[in-house]
């Protein structure tokens, strides 16, 4: 073995170009599905790439399978803040029979559960319908750029080989900031000591007896902690969260805390620690369900139904962009001229051994913030000439603690409908994605039926 070599040489060679679009999305998350479709319904030739064969993101990929960030507690009264898409594609669900009635979490906001494979096929309607060309199994491995430093194509490994696609404006909606990274634009990972938010394995449970359950969530983190003081288990997190799903016998688990040996949270851009951390997320779920098997009712012949096809990552790079989103704005209800739309989730840091939780004053407050539309663009002094690129979802300028909360679906459906309306305008107006008309942009998405935080939250449906 030739242990003196760090490289390979790869023989140089010229790419089969598949198409020229538009507007190319990366990433087939909430944000991406959303950016999709508001590009193609504004008269755009969309592609959306995913390495997946359904899109979903974290909800399907990593079993979230429970809607996050929808509702705000409103000066007491909870309410649907995120519309216009996210509104499509709940309606298309309930048709499936695939949605749940949103349930309270800590007596403060609404989640919704869902059925995993009716949020695959609603999207699958709803972006298809709009006109969108997706194209499944396709992993994004780098870019190629234009002499004058815009991105000129996106370069895709397939089944069918590795693919080029040409595009006029690109969005990034991969959760890793992979168009960002790998187009020189500034991104950063985790708090100023580098610290990521913990990812999880998430699994469903099978066979559980809900009449004997009861309200079991409610019980299991005391059962964890009686079982733990007398040595029975150990837990790598506290915080867990175990309810049911739209069918009572099914339940969903988000217990696991996965690490590297050094203690810090899996890096999800790293792919020997991805490995490691699908290993130990499974040794975690066969540990768990012994627990909930000998000491909670209802599970006594409860087994792991499904276990999700990957870790759930919550953070990995980050824009930094024309604004990042702090946790001042989150806590503080901020708002921006430039809004494109609203996040209620509170702040959900996901450190060592548990989950904590930050509020914006309830019931004093309204319980969201806006978010501005410069979160998605890449700081214009920085990006080297790359002016055809937005980031959104996870992955949009946010910092370490503001991330925490508008990581979560309902702000990543806001942004990238409005991401992909910024992108339709960029390319029918010939100009920068920092030079669009912002308030146009706002009038557009406004009349495709979002809410941006502007007026009365009285105006808002119960």
């Amino acid at each position: 073995m030739n242990t003196q070599s760090h490289s390979v040489a790869e023989p140089g060679r010229k790419v089969p170009l598949l198409g020229e679009y538009d507007v190319v999305v990366l990433g087939g998350g909430p944000a991406g599905m959303a950016a999709a479709t508001a590009a193609a319904r504004n008269g755009c030739a969309v592609l959306l790439t995913e390495r997946y064969g359904f899109m979903g993101g974290m909800g399907t990929a990593a079993g979230v399978t429970n809607f996050c960030g929808l509702h705000a507690n409103v000066f007491g009264t909870i309410k649907q803040v995120v519309h216009g898409f996210a509104d499509d594609v709940l309606q298309k669900m309930r048709d499936l029979d695939g949605l749940s009635e949103p349930h309270l979490i800590f007596g403060k906001i609404l989640a919704q559960a869902y059925d995993m494979s009716a949020f695959k096929c609603a999207a699958d309607e709803v972006v298809t319908a709009a006109g969108v060309q997706i194209m499944f199994h396709a992993l994004a491995a780098g870019i190629v750029k234009a002499p004058d430093g815009r991105i000129d194509a996106v370069i895709l490994e397939t089944k069918s080989g590795r693919l080029a696609v040409r595009g006029k404006c690109f969005i990034d909606c991969s959760g890793d900031a992979d168009i960002a990274h790998w187009a020189g634009v500034p991104t950063e990972k985790g708090d100023d000591q580098g610290h990521l938010l913990y990812p999880t394995l998430l699994f469903r449970i099978g066979n559980v007896d809900a009449q004997r359950a009861g309200e079991a969530w409610t019980r299991i983190p005391s059962l964890m902690a009686e079982a733990e003081a007398a040595g029975e288990f150990k837990f790598p997190r506290k915080g867990a969260i175990v309810r049911p799903q739209k069918h009572p016998y099914e339940w969903r688990a988000n217990v696991t805390q996965l690490k590297m040996p050094d203690g810090k949270a899996i890096d999800g851009t790293d792919v020997i620690a991805l490995s490691d951390g699908e290993l130990e997320g499974r040794r975690q779920i066969v540990d768990y369900l012994k627990f909930l098997r000998a000491k909670v009712p209802g599970f006594k012949n409860a087994y792991a139904l499904d276990i999700a096809p990957q870790i759930g990552i919550r953070e990995t790079r980050r824009l930094v962009g024309e604004y990042m989103l702090t946790a001042d704005d989150v806590l503080g209800c901020a708002d921006f001229d430039d809004t494109i739309g609203v996040n209620g989730w509170p702040l959900e840091m996901h450190v060592a051994g548990d989950v904590k939780w930050m509020w914006p004053p309830i019931p004093e407050s309204r319980g969201y913030n806006q978010l501005p539309f410069r979160m998605m663009l890449p700081h214009r002094s920085t990006a080297g000439g790359v002016d055809n690129l937005l980031v959104a979802g996870r992955c949009a300028s946010m910092t370490h603690d503001g991330q925490s909360a508008a990581r979560v679906t309902g702000a990543c459906f806001a942004m990238g409908q409005a991401a992909g309306t910024a992108a339709a305008l960029a390319v029918s107006g010939g100009v920068s994605v920092h030079d669009i008309d912002v308030k146009a942009l706002q009038r557009t998405i406004e009349g495709q039926g979002a809410f941006l935080g502007r007026g009365s939250p009285d105006d808002l449906p119960q």
